[in-house]
């Protein structure tokens, strides 16, 4: 995917207040971890914006994103459990673009797609 245009606000806040300490890969996927779980309130409502080989959803699709995965899980990516089609899935959250939600929870998945759209990676 093509890298998205640098963003100075939101670079110092990855730099200075997310993966500030984060010296090893591990490290950095913990510190995505905590502030995501810090800033994110649950449940609200997704669209799939887009596709990904890693999960059945589709494009346009609507879910109600309920929580952060184990974070044992997301130890090379961002994971969330969501609702679709009356049944539990968990899809990436590069995936998912809030449609509601405190600002806060957009700040921080916004944050997360920055991250995720530039290649970066733990």
């Amino acid at each position: 995917m093509a890298k998205t245009k640098l963003n100075a606000e939101r670079e110092h806040r990855i730099e200075m207040e997310i993966v500030v300490d984060a010296y090893t890969e591990e490290e950095c996927a913990m510190s995505w971890y905590c502030y995501l779980e810090e800033q994110l309130s649950f449940p609200f409502t997704a669209s799939v914006r887009k596709p990904m080989d890693s999960s059945p959803l589709p494009t346009g699709e609507h879910v109600c994103v309920t929580r952060l995965v184990h974070e044992d899980l997301c130890r090379v990516g961002i994971f969330v459990w969501v609702r679709w089609k009356e049944r539990d899935v968990v899809a990436p959250l590069a995936q998912i673009a809030p449609l509601s939600g405190d600002k806060p929870t957009r700040v921080a998945v916004a944050d997360w797609h920055y991250w995720h759209d530039q290649d970066r990676s733990f």
